[in-house]
C-alpha cells in the first residue's frame, strides 16, 4: 500500500468519524415526547399549580430532594415547597382503592377555610394513571410524581410504608410527622382532627 493510499485510507476514516459525531441524536427527541404525550392527560385533570419554592429554611428530611410536578412536568424541590407553613402530604397511587375514597375527601377538605395546604404525591404508577384519576375524581390538589417503580427520592425521605395511602403533616418548623390514626380518611372531620393533633414524631 502506497504511502498516499494509507493517507486517503485515512482522511476517509476521519471524515465517516465527523459525520456520525454530528449526527442527531434521537436520545433527545425521545426523553421529550413523554412530557408531550401527557399534555392532554394534564389538561384534562386541570391541577393546581405546585407550590413554589419558599425563602423559609427547607424542610430538612426532604431537603435536597427533588420530584416532577404532575401537573406541568416541571421540577419541584420538595423541602423548600414545603418550607413555613403546614402542609398535608398525601401519598397515593392510582390502582390503591382506599385512595380513591381518600383523595375527594382532601379535596373537599383543601376548600375549607383554615385548611392547611395539601400536597398529593403519586407513586408506583405511571404519571398518566394518575392524571386520569383524578381527572375521574374531580380532584385537582397540586401533586408531585415520585416514580412509578417501586421507590423514588419523596418515599425514601419520608420512609413511606408499603400499604398506601400515607399522610404526613409537615409542620410550620419543618418537623415531618406520620399520621397513623387514622390511616384513611372518610371525611373531613377526621382530615381536621389529625391537622390538629400534629400526627405522630
Amino acid at each position: 500500500m502506497t504511502t498516499v493510499t494509507k493517507w486517503a485510507l485515512a482522511a476517509a476514516v476521519l471524515v465517516v468519524a465527523l459525520i456520525v459525531a454530528l449526527l442527531p441524536r434521537g436520545g433527545a427527541d425521545t426523553a421529550a415526547k413523554p412530557s408531550e404525550d401527557l399534555a392532554p392527560a394534564r389538561s384534562a385533570a386541570a391541577l393546581q399549580p405546585c407550590p413554589p419554592p419558599s425563602p423559609a429554611a427547607p424542610v430538612k428530611q426532604l431537603d435536597g430532594v427533588r420530584a416532577d410536578c404532575l401537573g406541568d412536568g416541571g421540577s419541584v424541590d420538595v423541602g423548600k415547597a414545603l418550607a413555613g407553613a403546614p402542609v398535608l402530604v398525601n401519598v397515593w397511587a392510582s390502582w390503591c382503592e382506599p385512595c380513591k375514597t381518600e383523595l375527594p375527601v382532601l379535596q373537599e377538605y383543601a376548600k375549607e377555610p383554615g385548611a392547611v395546604r395539601v400536597l398529593g404525591v403519586q407513586v408506583q404508577s405511571p404519571a398518566e394513571d394518575g392524571l386520569n384519576l383524578l381527572a375521574e375524581l374531580g380532584v385537582h390538589l397540586p401533586s408531585v410524581f415520585d416514580g412509578g417503580g417501586q421507590a423514588g427520592p419523596v418515599r425514601t425521605a419520608l420512609k413511606v410504608p408499603s400499604s398506601l395511602p400515607a399522610s404526613y403533616l409537615v409542620t410550620a418548623a419543618g418537623e415531618v410527622r406520620f399520621i397513623a390514626n387514622p390511616r384513611v380518611f372518610g371525611n373531613t372531620d377526621q382530615v381536621r382532627a389529625a391537622v390538629a393533633g400534629e400526627g405522630t414524631p
